[in-house]
């Protein structure tokens, strides 16, 4: 949940305020009690605005606590040099709160304030109405839970283990413009890293996590050659080197370059970036840790930004294939394709219940285990960072998992590599609009619909919003 600073604007004529304080009060008392209802963290401003010098004072007050959103609230007639003035000492999200009411005219007083804002170029919300009606409630979270991803950004770090992978360069950014635009450092670390440490990785602990895989996924399929309990444990000491190097260098999210140097000679880091995202590993419940395959790195940004919406796991996936006769896709990708996704259960054995660990194929001659499953069914939110002649945009649209018959399942699984993990999508938006301008070939999903935060974070992000479809 988000933590919402509140503060609230009157009128500028001392004996027109005196009148209008307890209402103001009121006002903001039901504001307040309605977002705490809702889970999220309120602080408030400890005077009602009615002079220049308590705007300044109590925006900086507010600021201090470094709030996810700042909530403008203006349920009176309130001198719009009040609300530009507070807005200055506002670095955050902003959102400007009308009622609507013929006898004290909010609406006014938002509306000259929002103007004068966008007069100066200042990005803020506008929300207006009964915080009592649901629908009300909802715009004002929708805020809340864009600027508490946007602002998680902010000051974070990311951790590039290895550099571009196979020539794609949809999967690399500039770390000055991350900085500039997001907030976010980037730590180079080279892939050698994983290998050297996997080699310290205490025995006694890499044994007892393979044993919990072999004891509650569906199967660990051993073949002697690609798939050895030797190459499952070096997967695994990869995983305990991956939380080595978050823990030192305070990682927020990551990514593993993979290929070709580990594939080839080392082993795919398949187990450790489905065990990263997912809210759980062998030593029981933990955050997850976006950490996206093929180091890339506008895929992770997207993910982390979506995490801060769901509070849930991130699917990563290649758009595989289009079965034009289903209407569906196929959302397939070697890597971190979360357990969790196999069932979204809250119980790990439930979705490791359905989760089989096959021999790595062709493409990854260095071996290990494959982390095979299919999505659970449920509506999605699908959205993707792209750039377009260097300026970030944000691809979103509607859509679905799907599930068939086990005959069904398993024909469309066998027509691309079976191995890995699948989920079956349907797209609200036609196969040719979707075709014709999505730019990455990786994709990546939340459960539910989280369209208009997404239009908001681009708001706030000063990114350009694509959405395809009904999006």
């Amino acid at each position: 949940m988000a933590k919402i600073g509140v503060i609230t604007f009157s009128d500028g004529r001392g004996f027109v305020h005196e009148g209008l304080e307890k209402f103001c009060r009121e006002s903001e008392d039901r504001i307040s009690g309605a977002l705490k209802a809702a889970g999220h963290e309120v602080v408030r401003a400890e005077a009602i605005v009615w002079k220049n010098t308590l705007a300044v004072r109590e925006a900086r007050r507010l600021a201090g606590e470094r709030p996810d959103l700042t909530v403008f609230n203006i349920p009176v007639w309130a001198f719009p040099h009040f609300t530009m003035l507070a807005a200055s000492e506002t670095p955050g999200p902003l959102l400007l709160f009308s009622n609507v009411d013929p006898q004290y005219p909010g609406m006014v007083g938002m509306l000259a304030a929002a103007g004068a804002l966008d007069q100066v170029g200042r990005t803020y919300g506008r929300a207006w109405g009964d915080i009592s009606d649901q629908t009300v409630l909802a715009r004002v979270e929708a805020y809340a839970r864009a600027a508490s991803a946007v602002r998680s950004l902010s000051g974070s770090t990311f951790g590039r283990i290895g550099g571009r992978p196979m020539g794609m360069y949809t999967a690399v950014a500039d770390a000055d413009v991350w900085m500039g635009q997001f907030g976010v450092d980037v730590e180079e670390i080279d892939q050698w890293e994983l290998v050297r440490r996997s080699e310290e990785v205490e025995d006694g602990r890499v044994r007892k996590a393979r044993e919990w895989l072999e004891s509650n996924a569906a199967s660990v399929h051993y073949d002697g050659e690609q798939l050895t309990p030797e190459l499952l444990e070096r997967q695994i000491r990869s995983y305990y080197a991956m939380r080595e190097l978050i823990d030192e260098w305070s990682l927020d999210f990551s990514g593993i370059k993979g290929q070709p140097e580990l594939t080839t000679h080392f082993a795919t880091m398949d187990i450790a970036e489905a065990f990263l995202n997912d809210p759980y590993d062998w030593g029981g419940p933990k955050e997850t840790h976006v950490c996206a395959t093929e180091a890339d790195m506008d895929g992770a940004l997207t993910m982390q930004l979506l995490k801060g919406l769901s509070g849930t796991p991130v699917l990563f996936a290649d758009v595989r294939h289009y079965h034009a006769e289903r209407d569906i896709w196929d959302l397939c990708n070697s890597g971190q394709h979360a357990t969790w996704f196999a069932a979204r259960s809250d119980d790990p054995k439930e979705n490791l219940s359905r989760v089989h660990l096959y021999p790595e194929g062709f493409y990854f001659p260095a071996g290990g285990a494959s982390v095979h499953h299919l999505a659970a069914p449920g509506d999605f939110t699908f959205a993707r960072l792209t750039r377009l002649d260097g300026r970030y945009r944000m691809h979103v649209l509607r859509g679905s998992f799907e599930q068939y018959d086990e005959a069904t399942n398993e024909e469309l699984m066998r027509q691309s590599d079976y191995n890995w993990p699948h989920a079956f999508a349907r797209f609200d938006a036609p196969a040719e609009e979707f075709l014709s301008r999505y730019g990455s070939n990786h994709i990546h999903a939340i459960p539910g619909d989280h369209v208009e935060e997404l239009k908001i974070v681009c708001e706030l992000l000063d990114i350009d919003y694509d959405g395809f479809g009904d999006a």
